[in-house]
């Protein structure tokens, strides 16, 4: 007999009167989630020292925490179906505040990297849930303001974080970057437990462990690839193990979540056109944001900025998409998501190609204007990007829908970093006369700049790609309907967002 759902009687009109509070609350998640993964980045060379520990080793307290984070977001958004939203975030939170303080009590780096996996495992619950906790906080008719807002929100995390590292490393300490989410994280977890109301899952559910785990497995193994791959180049036998081991367990997911009653990710959901391009497109915007961590090379090898005027110049982009990304949300709910998201692709791509022209000798007004419109076309995609995808599943869906918006994040970046950065990193080697693995500060600043040109072109092509699948469902009119299980046996009832 199969196991099926049986939905409860819900309130005719929800109760949208706290829904500022409850962004409140969960802002104070997301923000500290979202300046935690910039924040520790300024510190690695200080922690190296004060640790007394080589790079080799000190580099695993980023990757630790973007690889467990990443594995593990789509199976903490489907716990939060079966168990709850806020109960998932409300421990993801505590997780997070008390291994923050272990963080900044490790007494070695093999202590501080095992803690930022702990502290990773509640990240993934704060930063799968936020956005499906905000959406259904809100009324639909204000879903894109809302997480126009919350774009906001992660911009100003990752714009702030090294600014705050900076001060914090040269006034208190390393440590303090840690013990400064305790007094943060305790009042945040005050607001989730008074402000996001209690959500409480219909029917009868059992967690996947199987499909989560064939996941985790082939995730992991992807990332690894990634991440090694720029060191030891992506023809290694190391390298091309673990691409193979990511191939076998994507199907073996695959096969999985074709088969039991409940699982991870319903397959179904996919057959919603919007749902998937939306979800596609916004993989490949992140792909080229991550790409974008070029830019410092190029500001302070070739042009000649310090350290401090680099960071200035690099909080362009996160400011021009926070002031944006709350606009193109409130227009999203008036009219529509499609236009606006075709018009942002367009808009980046544009900017990619307007990339390719930066000289050895730009003026710092020229670098700004190139990077203005990358800001303001990440902003008018994201909002209504998040909306269509947010608005595209049911009310018992909102947890794995956030997650997948949250793992699009995350895989994105770290595929534009690894691919586009190894393209990079390879096209200068050449063009200055190098091996392909010559270390760029043997390459000239004009040959730099040549392998920057080849990267950009490539980023910029693939967003014209991007444009014509948003397009594309612009012409076909889809509709954003939310997604349900078809399959016999795996009904879960879905109520309209």
């Amino acid at each position: 007999m199969s196991d099926v759902s049986h939905p409860q009687t819900s309130p005719a009109q929800p109760d949208y009167s706290r829904k500022w509070l409850a962004m409140a609350a969960v802002a104070t998640g997301v923000f500290l989630g979202t300046i935690d993964g910039s924040i520790v980045n300024v510190s690695l060379p200080t922690m190296m020292q004060a640790l007394q520990t080589d790079f080799p080793t000190i580099q695993w307290v980023i990757l630790g925490y973007l690889l467990v984070i990443t594995c593990l977001l789509l199976s903490m958004g489907r716990l939060a179906d079966i168990r709850g939203k806020k109960k998932v975030y409300l421990l993801g939170f505590v997780i997070f505040t008390l291994s923050s303080m272990l963080c900044g009590l490790a007494p070695g780096a093999g202590w501080l990297v095992a803690f930022r996996v702990i502290q990773a495992i509640g990240a993934a619950m704060v930063t799968a849930l936020g956005m499906g906790i905000v959406t259904a906080a809100f009324p639909p008719q204000e879903r894109g303001k809302a997480l126009g807002i919350m774009g906001t929100i992660v911009s100003v995390g990752i714009a702030a974080g090294p600014a705050l590292g900076g001060l914090l490393i040269g006034t208190v300490g390393w440590r303090a970057i840690f013990f400064v989410n305790v007094p943060v994280g305790i009042v945040g977890v005050l607001m989730v437990r008074a402000f996001v109301p209690d959500d409480i899952p219909t029917g009868r559910q059992r967690f996947d462990f199987a499909g989560a785990g064939a996941l985790f497995i082939g995730l992991l193994s992807l990332l690894l690839a990634l991440t090694l791959g720029q060191r030891l180049g992506f023809s290694a036998p190391l390298i091309l193990a673990l691409l193979v081991n990511f191939v076998l367990f994507l199907v073996l997911f695959l096969l999985v979540e074709g088969k039991v009653a409940q699982p991870i990710v319903d397959l179904s959901m996919f057959h919603n056109p919007l749902f998937s391009t939306s979800l596609l497109t916004g993989f490949m915007t992140f792909v080229a944001l991550g790409s974008s961590f070029i830019l410092p090379f190029y500001l302070q090898d070739v042009l000649g900025y310090s350290a401090t005027q680099v960071g200035l110049l690099l909080t362009v982009l996160p400011a021009m998409l926070s002031i944006t990304a709350p606009l193109s949300g409130t227009l999203s709910d008036r009219f529509g998501t499609r236009g606006l998201t075709t018009t942002g692709l367009l808009l980046i791509a544009f900017t990619f190609l307007m990339l390719s022209t930066l000289q050895t000798d730009t003026s710092t007004l020229g670098y700004i204007l190139r990077i203005v419109p990358l800001g303001i076309g990440m902003g008018m995609f994201q909002s209504p990007n998040n909306s269509a995808i947010m608005g595209a599943v049911g009310k018992q869906r909102l947890g794995i829908g956030s997650g997948m918006l949250a793992m699009t994040r995350t895989l994105g970046q770290t595929t534009g970093v690894a691919v586009i950065g190894t393209i990079f990193a390879a096209r200068a080697a050449m063009h200055g006369g190098q091996a392909i693995s010559a270390e760029l500060d043997a390459v000239s600043s004009a040959a730099l700049v040549r392998g920057l040109h080849d990267a950009a072109i490539l980023v910029g092509l693939m967003m014209f790609g991007a444009v014509f699948i948003s397009a594309l469902g612009l012409w076909k009119k889809w509709e954003n309907k939310p997604v349900g299980e078809t399959q016999p046996g795996r009904v879960v009832p879905q109520e309209p967002v």
